[in-house]
Order: structure tokens, then sequence, then C-alpha cells
């Protein structure tokens, strides 16, 4: 595609009148409906609500007519776990039966459409016959993940009041071994106002985590469904709920995304039109279930699209070495693959050379994609030079569902710190704080301006006032994305950190983004987190924790000093860095910069969230690393 065919594709999306025939043509050519919709979009929200008469189900999309058109044989999932070693290949048909057996368990305790069922599971095939099964009987799931704290999970369950809860009896944190699942789930139970009559139980083989099911509350997830009656798939509106998601939480108060049936679409396409990959290929998200890339690119895309798709448990360090993801695309051929920047900066930090990479063929990967925050042009740039393939830092949040900003790999190129051009749908734009498009290259808080495309987010989940008040109301007319960014001369977009991240140092405006490139330019940095901290000269100052390779030299801090001065300027100011052995993360490899700030400028109404990945970093590393600069400050 050249640049002016993407060009006018992008305008066949976006222009009223040619936006209506150009997504009615998609929806009827990507997928199966029960009733065809007539109309695109209802503009009488701002967002739009798509494909208004149309009546379709997601999970027949992805499972059904596939078996029907003879393709039951084919392998849908292949379950990969490097931890406890097994793995296992579920064909369509295989699922396809699991799945509407499990529908109609679920059926038989009384759970209809626009019912909640939650979801506490490890990375196991059980996982996605359970969502698949909520789909198909129009059941509203929401995932959350396996291991959070008892507390956080009867937060979540008096928000969601399921009527069943689907858990499994352990599951296996890379080399902390079994993590028992079931204690969380009883604690929470006790500890929720909501009353849950159902719990499923998928058991697994570790001992140290066996369970005795409570009789009258508990089933086991293999008799469930040997017992259960197959159920037919419901038919379903687009505007019809399909699943709630809460947000990564960096802040502390993660939020409920709600999302509707007119999903699949933007997953069906981006599968063929943005990731390249065929249905007769294999496609490899290393993420979980826990977040939107599970949702959308291990359990649903690939799915809709017929392709197979790799699940994925383990860690890509550690279980046991920094090999774990070349030897799953070795053994399955994967043609494509998704995982996030902070994946690639820890295999780089105990694979510097790609030493282990020689041992494998990795030949049949045609791409590496990565999201979940901006790609640092130094790693992208060292494994396209390992893999020599494109490395494609692409943009979107757990609200879109899907890409919002990525170059095709075989269109117009990738750019080293861009994330390019938009996909069909998001007319992006970067704003002052008046809402007027700032000049390129000028930062700015990005934008999407309305109507939405199909699959983003609807609302907040029961909560419309918050949902506005956080994405609407900033600029009238747009989607607030809280990332700021610039657009080049090129057209291409460059998020670089989240709006609440950018710093004001004596009146000039940076990103810390900006910072961390810089920083990051140092060979011996495979990591870092740069934030501003209050100072009383200057009102804000960026302070700076690296993460560095085992042979740095003593004084890497001053030499990371030296290079943002040299490439960022003296007026970034900064002063403070430290060394420490880990960063604090979301489970998803975000780092926690909101819990570093707000330690050194000690607030003490800053709470972790449920979210992060080992809390010990914080007491072990994050906090002696700030003392030894001084910080918190005392008057």
């Amino acid at each position: 595609m050249s640049r002016a065919a993407y060009a006018e594709r992008q305008r066949a999306s976006l222009e009223p009148g040619r936006r209506e025939a150009f997504w009615l043509q998609n929806a009827v050519e990507e997928l199966d409906w029960f009733e065809q919709p007539t109309t695109a979009v209802d503009l009488e929200k701002p967002t739009g609500r798509w494909f208004p008469d149309g009546v379709s189900n997601l999970c027949h999309n992805a499972l059904d007519r596939h078996v029907a058109a003879g393709l039951g044989a084919k392998t849908a999932i292949s379950y990969v776990s490097t931890v406890g070693g097994a793995s296992r290949d579920l064909t369509y048909a295989e699922l396809l039966d699991d799945v509407a057996r499990f529908a109609g368990g679920l059926a038989a305790l009384g759970v209809e459409p626009g019912d909640r069922v939650l979801l506490y599971m490890p990375m196991i095939p059980e996982a996605a016959v359970a969502m698949l099964a909520c789909a198909r009987l129009g059941a509203v799931h929401s995932v959350v993940f396996g291991g959070f704290a008892a507390r956080e999970l009867a937060a979540r369950v008096d928000a969601a009041r399921p009527k069943v809860v689907v858990a499994a009896t352990c599951g296996l944190e890379g080399a902390k071994g079994a993590l028992p699942y079931m204690p969380a789930v009883d604690e929470a139970l006790d500890l929720a106002a909501h009353d849950v009559p159902h719990v499923v139980v998928a058991a697994r083989p570790e001992t140290s985590a066996r369970y005795e099911l409570k009789p009258g509350r508990d089933v086991d997830f293999r008799a469930f469904i040997a017992g259960s009656a197959p159920a037919p798939c419901a038919r379903l509106a687009s505007g019809d709920p399909l699943y709630t998601i809460y947000t990564s939480g960096t802040t502390g108060e993660p939020k409920g995304i709600l999302r509707d049936n007119s999903h699949p679409l933007m997953l069906k396409w981006s599968m063929e039109h943005y990731y390249g990959t065929s249905p007769d290929e294999t496609f490899f998200a290393a993420s979980d279930i826990g977040w939107v890339v599970g949702h959308s690119y291990i359990v649903y895309g690939p799915l809709l699209h017929g392709a197979t798709s790799v699940m994925f448990e383990g860690k890509p360090v550690g279980t046991p070495d920094a090999a774990a993801y070349w030897r799953v695309v070795e053994a399955h051929k994967v043609a494509n693959m998704f995982t996030a920047p902070t994946a690639l900066r820890a295999i780089r930090k105990f694979d510097p050379d790609g030493a282990l990479l020689a041992d494998y063929d990795v030949s049949s990967l045609r791409a590496l994609f990565v999201a979940g925050e901006r790609a640092d042009p130094d790693t992208v740039a060292h494994f396209e030079n390992l893999l020599g393939i494109p490395v494609v830092d692409h943009w979107w949040q757990t609200e879109s569902g899907s890409p919002m900003c990525g170059v095709q790999f075989d269109d117009v190129g990738t750019a080293l710190g861009s994330c390019a051009l938009p996909l069909p749908g998001f007319d992006l734009r970067v704003l002052d704080a008046g809402g007027a498009e700032v000049a390129r290259g000028d930062m700015g808080s990005i934008a999407i301006k309305c109507p939405l495309p199909p699959g983003f987010m609807t609302t907040l989940y029961e909560d419309d006032a918050r949902y506005r008040e956080a994405y609407l109301d900033e600029f009238p007319g747009y989607y607030s994305a809280g990332d700021a960014g610039y657009r080049d001369e090129h057209g291409y977009f460059h998020i670089l950190t989240r709006t609440d991240d950018i710093i004001n140092v004596a009146g000039h405006r940076l990103s810390t983004g900006a910072l961390e490139e810089a920083i990051q330019a140092h060979p011996h940095v495979v990591e870092c987190a740069c934030v501003g901290v209050a100072d009383a000269l200057k009102g804000m100052v960026p302070l700076a924790l690296v993460v560095t390779t085992a042979d740095a030299s003593e004084d890497v801090e001053g030499a990371v000093v030296q290079l943002v001065r040299e490439r960022v300027g003296a007026v970034a100011a900064l002063r403070a860095c430290a060394r420490v052995a880990a960063l604090p993360k979301t489970r998803s490899g975000k780092i926690l910069r909101k819990a570093i700030r707000a330690i050194a400028d000690g607030d003490d109404t800053y709470t972790l969230p449920g979210t992060i990945e080992d809390a010990t970093v914080v007491d072990d590393h994050i906090i002696p690393a700030l003392a030894s600069l001084g910080y918190p400050r005392t008057t």
C-alpha cells in the first residue's frame, strides 16, 4: 500500500457519508451476522454507537463458523507453559465443544444475557473457554488477574456482582512455583458484600495447591463441562455489552472499561490488515488475559480470523532463561509476535548480545510488535539488528481495545521512536490546553475526534459521569487519551508520556519520555524511570532511577546526567540519579512512575495499585534509592 492509498483509506473511514459505507462494507465482509446491519452508526451519542440494527455473536464468529466451514481439526489454541512444562493443542472443534457445554452449564446455573461472570484465572486454556462461553451466552465477563490479593478480588466481586466465579486452584508465577488461588477466593467471598452462589474450579496438578471443593458452592471445571448440554449462541445486538476490563491502574484508581459487541470487527480486520497474519499462520501475543492484549489478541482476534493462537504461561526471562520466547517461536513457527517493551529490555539485560538466540530457528518470524509503553529507539534498534525483522512500536489503550496508531510493516516503513500513522477510524490530533491544534513538532495532548470507531469503550461500568469527566470533558468533541506527544514533519505520531508525567522545570515543559530516551542511550542502561519531583526553586526537577547491566561502570549515574545535558540541554536540570536492581511495574509491564514520584514527594495519600507485579520492589529498592538521593525532602 502506498502512502497515497493509505491516505485514501483513512479518508474513507473518517469522512461523513463515506465513513458509513466503509464500515458497513467491512462489517459484512469480515463477520457473520444473524441480522446484517443496514445502519453503520447512530450519532446520538458523541462517541457513536455502531451497527445499531446488527445482530451477531462473537463466539459464533470465533468458533462455530470455522467448524461449519470444515476447519474443526485445525489448531485453535496452542498452550505452552515454560513453568510447569505442560503443553497441549486444542482444535477448533474441541474448543467449540468445551465452550458450548460450559455455556450450557452457566445457563443451567441461571446465567442470562447481561448477567456477570467473574474470572480469576491463570494463563490456561480453561480461561479462554470461560471467556468464550460468556460471549456465547451474552453474559458480561470480568477478568481479574490471577494472584490478586483477597481484598482486591473482593472489591471486584462487589463491583461486578457476578452470579458465578470461575477460578483455578493455582497459578504458576515463574521461579516462585505454584501460587494457590482458592484461599484468596474463599477469603474474598467472605469479605465481599455480594453473595456469589457458584464457583467453578479448574483443578491443576500441582500438589501444593490441592483444594477440597465446598459442597453446594463449588463444582469441578471438567465435571461442569461433562455434565452440561451444549448451549446455542445468543442473538446479541452490537450495542449489547461484551465484557468489562479494568485499566492497568498505575494511579491506584483503576477504571472499569465497558465494551460492546461491535468489537469483533476491529479485531478481525486488524489481524489481517494491521498485524499481517493469515488464517493459516500462528500468532503469539505474550501477554495475559488480565490485560486487554490478552482479550483482544490471545483469545478473540486470532480465533475470529481462523488462525492459531499461542497461549503462553511463563516469563520472558527466568523460565528458565532469556530464550523462552525464541523457543516458542521455533516450536510453533510463529509468523508474528506481540510483546511489551519491558519484556524486550529484560531479555536484553540477561542476554545482552543475543547469544541465546543463536540456538533457535526463528526464521518464521516476520515482525515483532510492541506496545504497552513507549518503545525506546535503542531497544527497538537492538532487536531489529538481532532478529533482522521490523520491530513495530504501536499505540493503543485498554479503552480502544485495538491499535489506534501504528505502521503496517509492509506499508510506509517504521521510524525509530514513533508509532507512525493512525489506523482507520482514528482521527488523531495534538492539542494545546485550549483545544487548538499545535504546530508539527510541538508537544501537546493526544486526542481523537469523535465519533470513535467500532469496538472502542462505550462507557465506564456503571459510571457514565466519571466516563465523561475522564475522557470527554477536557476537549469537547474529542476523546482525551491522557497521553502527550507530537506529530513530526512526515505526519508520524510520537507518543512520549502520560500528560501528567510532563514536568515543568523553571517554566520549561519537558517530557519524561524524551529524558528517558536520552538516558537509555547509555550502553549499560537497560531500563529507567524518570519522574518530576517538587522543587522549591524550579517548581519541579527530574529524578532518574536506572537499571544497568552487571558490568556497568561505577559512575554510570554521572554519565547519565551528562547524556541528558548533551541531548536535552542544561534546562533539563537532571542532577538526581540512582541505580536500582528493579523498577516497580504493573503485571503488564507499565512502570509505576506515579508511585516513584509520590514516594519522592512524601505523598502519604498514595496507595500502590493492586496490579503491581511485586510490591517488595518498592521497599527493597525504590525507597532506599530515593533515600540515598535525599528524598523525600524534609524541611
